[in-house]
């Protein structure tokens, strides 16, 4: 009897995962986190500043932080074409502290050239970034 398992894809202008074996795949939506199991109805979603977190038949979790793009369910295949998206393990938390800091400075500036919708967007993708990562470590400790 075949497991009820699926495979999943991650798509970066830099870089490209691929998963067999998948037993659940959970990610952020716009209108809210959502979870994709075996046989799931064809979906598209756009996704935004979040955790993708795939959960595999042999117990193991991979977990990425990534700032947006789109995921397709079809077939029992996850497709998702992200903007950015690093594994959790491979965060450098040191950088993304650095840029959290260097946006709630231009937040708190009262300069009219500052994007600050820009520096928003920074500053939640690097809180973001520290978030997952920390999940790596309790996970592992």
């Amino acid at each position: 009897m075949e497991a009820n398992i699926f495979t999943v894809e991650i798509t970066t202008p830099e870089r490209k995962w691929a998963f067999d074996q998948v037993v659940s795949c959970t990610a952020p939506g716009v209108k809210g986190g959502f979870q994709v199991l075996y046989n799931h109805a064809p979906l598209l979603s756009q996704l935004e500043i979040g955790e993708v977190k795939i959960q595999l038949q042999d117990g193991s979790t991979s977990l990425f932080a990534t700032s947006g793009g789109f995921l397709e369910v079809l077939n029992n295949k996850v497709s998702l074409l992200l903007e950015t998206c690093e594994r959790a393990d491979e965060i450098d938390v040191d950088r993304a502290q650095q840029a959290a800091e260097r946006a709630k400075k231009r937040l708190q500036q009262k300069d009219p050239n500052i994007d600050y919708a820009r520096a928003q967007a920074a500053l939640q993708r690097a809180l973001n970034r520290m978030k997952v990562a920390k999940k790596v470590v309790n996970l592992a400790g």
